[in-house]
């Protein structure tokens, strides 16, 4: 794939965040700079409590940093007020997380379809769409089943296309295979590398699993409050 190296679409400077923890200030991390290109597949590994999830929660306008800036396709993110933040989340950021949090009492195409919903389409005006990306997913048989009915790996499925079908500029992905076993865990990953390469996704992967980051195009790990980039190949688990 080419990348345009010189084309970031997520720019951080000086990111640093503090939680206050009883009398003192506990710094998860500070002066965290760095790229997300567009079109890049990026790994985020480092131990649990480094500050993985926190870090994407700041890229996708979900909390905000103590210190520093975040700008995605050069709109700055720490600046926005908070409804413009949750448009932006609806329109710009794909969300996958390591629990699918898909609502129990809608089938998996109503799933799919909720952040086209929640913008005030109907239901009728989204439904191809929703089945299309169900479809992407192979899960298009499945539409009218409700979420427990379905395999965790199913469920997480259906997760992804919920995440893809505004069309993302960015797609976060804290853990998104960490609830799966094995094979389970490796159809999900090659799902969303496929659909990274085929919708030309920019993707950030919160990992614990190494041989997934090291198929990443680039790969940092945060420790200790810092981030450290690692050539992928070096991480072959």
């Amino acid at each position: 794939m080419h990348l345009t190296m010189h084309d970031p679409l997520v720019r951080v400077i000086g990111l640093k965040k503090v939680f206050r923890s009883g009398e003192s200030d506990l710094v998860l991390f500070e002066n965290l700079s760095f790229e997300v290109y567009r079109g890049e597949m990026l790994a985020l590994v480092g131990a649990s409590g480094a500050g993985k999830s926190t870090l994407l929660h700041i890229l996708g306008a979900l909390e905000r940093a103590s210190q520093g800036d975040v700008y995605c396709a050069n709109l700055q993110l720490n600046s926005l007020p908070d409804d413009a933040a949750a448009d932006f989340r609806n329109r710009e950021i794909g969300f996958v997380w390591q629990f699918h949090y898909l609502l129990p009492e809608f089938t998996a195409l109503e799933n799919v379809a909720m952040p086209l919903l929640m913008r005030g389409r109907s239901l009728q005006a989204v439904q191809a769409e929703a089945a299309q990306w169900l479809r992407e997913v192979g899960l298009e048989a499945r539409g009218h089943h409700r979420s427990g009915e379905l395999s965790g790996g199913e469920q997480q499925r259906v997760a992804v296309a919920r995440a893809l079908i505004n069309r993302p500029k960015l797609l976060l992905a804290d853990e998104p295979t960490g609830d799966l076993d094995g094979p389970t865990a490796e159809a999900v990953f090659d799902l969303i590398a496929r659909l990274h390469r085929e919708h030309q996704l920019t993707s950030l992967i919160a990992t614990h699993n190494l041989a997934f980051a090291a198929r990443c195009h680039r790969v940092l790990r945060l420790q200790q409050g810092r981030l450290q980039e690692l050539a992928p190949e070096s991480i072959r688990a």
